[in-house]
């Protein structure tokens, strides 16, 4: 009788599916933690007693706010949140939030974090005029780098990862955010840098050829332009191959997922329930 109770608890435990480390969703640019409550209500739907955190800060036109200043202010909480879960975290950051969130990867050695997710975020950056136009209608994607790559343009976020195939001395000169968060430029926390994200057990890049905003959509996985804006896939790029921030060692180890899902829009990424279902719940902890 004991083993026949075993058996069917075991059934009505994978049934209902068991519950997740924590999760943290950090919402994109422009938009708040309401974005991200499909996800919210996805996990805790198909794995009761997963406790899920939804970053509340920097909503709206606040988004706007230089990314260090974010990635700082948000990382606190969040290091406050791992703390209160020494057996680790889940983070999933969309769009922007995703940079934020491997921001936080990245600086904050008392946030452990089991699995990061990374859904449709500029990771290797941004060049593209949909982008753009969500928060800079009158702006030139040609031309932009002109306010972007000076004082007042690294005040933005989007000036932050603003990356231009063809002005680079300009974007090493002038971005204080994505150069460094990739180890592009050399400084005094890169060996830091690499060393949290080497903690990570699973590091997942979601991103698709009709997302139509994350430009190029390849950047969601750290492919980007060469000179000739010619699109060179993750692992011929220098930040893989020359292991700067650890993705070759992830890769090699089996813990990075590199994932093309077609036909997603960027604005369906986080309130779709079969991208959520589908592409997000199979990788968590």
């Amino acid at each position: 009788m004991n083993l026949v109770k075993a058996l069917l608890f075991n059934v009505l435990s994978l049934s209902i599916g068991f519950a997740y480390k924590p999760v943290v969703l950090m919402h994109g640019i422009m938009t708040g933690s309401g974005s991200m409550e499909i996800i919210k209500h996805r996990i805790e739907e198909k794995h009761p007693g997963t406790v899920v955190y939804n970053v509340n800060r920097f909503e709206s036109w606040s988004s706007l706010e230089s990314m260090w200043h974010q990635v700082l202010e948000i990382g606190l909480d969040v290091a406050n949140i791992s703390a209160s879960h020494p057996e680790g975290i889940n983070l999933i950051g969309y769009s922007q939030g995703g940079l934020v969130a491997r921001g936080i990867v990245e600086t904050f050695s008392n946030v452990s974090v089991s699995t990061f997710i990374s859904l449709s975020s500029p990771q290797a950056g941004q060049y593209g005029a949909g982008f753009l136009h969500l928060v800079f209608p009158g702006l030139v994607k040609e031309t932009v780098y002109e306010l972007f790559y000076s004082k007042v343009g690294q005040h933005t976020s989007v000036g932050n990862y603003w990356n231009d195939p063809y002005h680079q001395p300009l974007y090493e000169t002038y971005c204080m955010f994505l150069p460094y968060l990739n180890n592009h430029k050399q400084s005094k926390k890169s060996e830091e840098f690499k060393a949290n994200m080497l903690r990570l057990k699973r590091l997942v890049l979601i991103g698709g050829p009709d997302d139509d905003v994350i430009t190029p959509w390849q950047s969601s996985q750290f492919g980007y332009y060469n000179a000739n804006e010619t699109v060179i896939e993750l692992r011929n790029q220098e930040i893989y191959k020359d292991d700067k921030i650890g993705l070759k060692s992830l890769d090699e180890s089996g813990r990075l997922h590199v994932l093309s899902v077609p036909g997603v829009n960027h604005f369906n990424w986080h309130m779709n329930v079969s991208v959520v279902d589908d592409y997000l719940l199979p990788y968590l902890d």
